[in-house]
């Protein structure tokens, strides 16, 4: 059993990528801090590895939804069901992303371009779309979802990732003014350089003891999916 502070105890959060990287540390850090979590990635495997490390921390089971979130309409089928289970969503973690691949723009296969928008981007947009009257329902509902460096500032070859994470902050501000006047927030975090398969895909023969790991980026995380942040619109440095 935890003995954290129990700064989200009796929150439940939803968090998408959850099976590795940044994913699986926040999903772990939320739980010693004593939410009950929805995990979300493609690999049923991964999921119930990450399941076992959280049983071990809380002593109660996750709920697993081993899925492809561009199967758009999935998401609204979990959207239904976790309001028949549970009535409401106190936090939203949009983390999973793909990198697709760093080449010149006009290079890039129309195939990963779509890849890249479809996981980024518009599945997101469907996450909120799905999730929003769960979380009005959450005396505190909060979404956060993970931005970039390349989203912000131009830089070559990053193409269909750094475009998507341009869009991807649009969408959560534009959101975050939609709820202004509701108990809902929506804010970004951009982690910065760390130590993850996409890093690694991203930087090849970089020394991965030089960057920091996933578990260095989850207080940021804690602080906006508590009840208390009055953050809204906010894009949270973590480099």
């Amino acid at each position: 059993m935890t003995d954290a502070s129990g700064r989200l105890e009796g929150r439940i959060a939803l968090v998408t990528g959850a099976s590795r990287g940044i994913g699986a540390a926040i999903a772990k850090r939320f739980a010693t801090e004593g939410a009950h979590l929805i995990l979300v990635a493609r690999t049923t495997g991964a999921l119930e590895e990450l399941d076992d490390d959280i049983q071990k921390i809380t002593g109660e089971p996750a709920t697993l939804v081993p899925m492809d979130l561009t199967d758009f309409d999935q998401i609204d089928h979990m959207g239904a069901a976790l309001h028949e289970r549970f009535g409401r969503l106190d936090v939203l973690v949009g983390n999973a992303a793909l990198l697709g691949t760093l080449s010149p723009m006009g290079h890039v296969d129309p195939k990963v371009w779509d890849q890249v928008m479809a996981v980024n981007v518009t599945a997101n947009w469907r996450l909120i779309r799905s999730m929003d009257p769960l979380l009005r329902q959450s005396e505190a509902g909060r979404a956060i979802f993970v931005a970039s460096t390349v989203g912000a500032e131009a830089r070559a070859y990053w193409a269909a990732y750094a475009v998507s994470k341009a869009a991807l902050e649009m969408m959560t501000r534009t959101y975050a003014a939609e709820m202004e006047t509701t108990s809902v927030r929506a804010n970004l975090i951009n982690p910065g350089a760390t130590r993850t398969g996409m890093r690694a895909q991203a930087m090849p023969g970089e020394d991965a003891a030089s960057v920091k790991p996933p578990e260095d980026v989850t207080e940021t995380f804690v602080q906006l999916a508590e009840s208390t942040c009055d953050l809204n619109g906010a894009i949270v440095d973590c480099r």
